[in-house]
């Protein structure tokens, strides 16, 4: 894992607005989270007994803003990177999630597609696990994008499906519904099962293993 005199130089690396609402960002987040009543759901006990090579995290896009904090709650001990867009915003997101002792891998699958892709090879091989939003950035919501199961069947690494339920939150007029959690709910994360795909699928069982990831990600309820 990065010392966090390298952790600290990666930050000075991005543009000094980008540092800023970063920081912002951060303290937000870790205020309202101090607020929040956290339930950990992980019956393969994945916090205590982490397997031994790498994970791909996958999250949904409206269920983003506590990404960082459920990093630092359950999987600090793992070495992790979050994919961001080639963006400004992606840039900010980079700049934020540092201040949590994440690292980042800019591009998306809009921009700089293939290069993010390689980019996570080679992260998830130097021993790192990865996380992927595979509705962003422009969705469908709830719609697993090909490109976790390309990852998955490409490095070995295990699929770690990370679901949010809160007790109660904004909902915006977004194309993804994007949920604010309101101060003191409650914040149930799910992790796992995780998953293995194999390799060398052919395009109707990588489709199976598309749509069996996906079902895990979403709740009965959630489908829309």
């Amino acid at each position: 894992m990065a010392s966090p005199a390298e952790k600290e130089g990666a930050i000075r690396q991005l543009s000094p607005k980008s540092r800023r609402i970063g920081w912002i960002g951060a303290i937000f987040i870790r205020l309202l989270s101090l607020t929040m009543r956290w339930r950990l759901h992980d019956p393969d006990g994945l916090v205590k007994n982490p397997p031994d090579h790498s994970m791909i995290w996958t999250f949904w896009h409206n269920r983003i803003f506590v990404l960082p904090a459920v990093y630092h709650k359950y999987l600090i001990s793992r070495k992790g990177a979050v994919l961001t867009s080639a963006s400004r915003d992606g840039e900010i997101i980079a700049a934020l999630v540092a201040r949590f002792g994440c690292d980042a891998v800019r591009g998306s699958s809009s921009r700089r597609g293939s290069a993010a892709l390689l980019g996570l090879i080679e992260w998830i091989r130097d021993g790192y696990d990865v996380a992927i939003v595979p509705d962003g950035p422009r969705g469908p919501r709830y719609r697993l994008g090909p490109g976790v199961i390309k990852l998955a069947e490409v490095t070995g690494a295990l699929i770690l499906p990370v679901r949010i339920e809160y007790g109660s939150s904004w909902v915006f007029k977004s194309w993804d519904l994007f949920r604010l959690p309101r101060p003191f709910t409650t914040v149930d994360v799910y992790l796992g099962p995780c998953t293995e795909v194999r390799s060398g699928l052919d395009d109707e069982a990588f489709e199976v293993e598309r749509l069996r990831v996906e079902y895990l990600m979403n709740p009965a309820h959630e489908t829309d």
